[in-house]
């Protein structure tokens, strides 16, 4: 009896110390008066622009077929593939032979175009 109830004394104060250090993590990511945070998934997307070629463009499908840099976030090395995307309305502004950049996730178990821009 006297092993459990060390063993849970043990878990409670080992639970606020981490519930301690998780709040004070956060006190610091608040958003300053006037200024609108960035999401997350936003951010991500901005620091994880690649280039690419447009190769082919399979609106039918709803598909793009990109020559691409190194997608860090899949683990993944520069080559061409066919991507879908998660807007069909995107493919009607690229054509063979643009130069874009863009963001790919993995979404239901495929590799989607999910942030597009024409490169600069």
């Amino acid at each position: 009896m006297k092993a459990l109830i060390t063993a849970s004394l043990i878990a409670f104060s080992t639970l606020g110390a981490v519930s301690a250090q998780a709040a004070s993590d956060h006190a610091g990511h608040a958003g300053h008066a006037g200024h609108a945070m960035a999401s997350p998934s936003a951010a991500s997307a901005e620091m994880q622009m690649i280039d690419a070629q447009v190769k082919k463009v399979d609106k039918a499908a709803g598909k793009v077929t990109l020559s691409h840099g190194p997608l860090t976030n899949l683990n993944m090395p520069a080559m061409t593939m066919v991507l879908k995307v998660s807007n069909v309305a995107w493919l009607d502004q690229m054509k063979t032979g643009d130069k874009i950049r863009f963001m790919a996730e993995n979404v239901n178990g495929a590799i989607t175009v999910v942030h597009f821009e024409p490169a600069k």
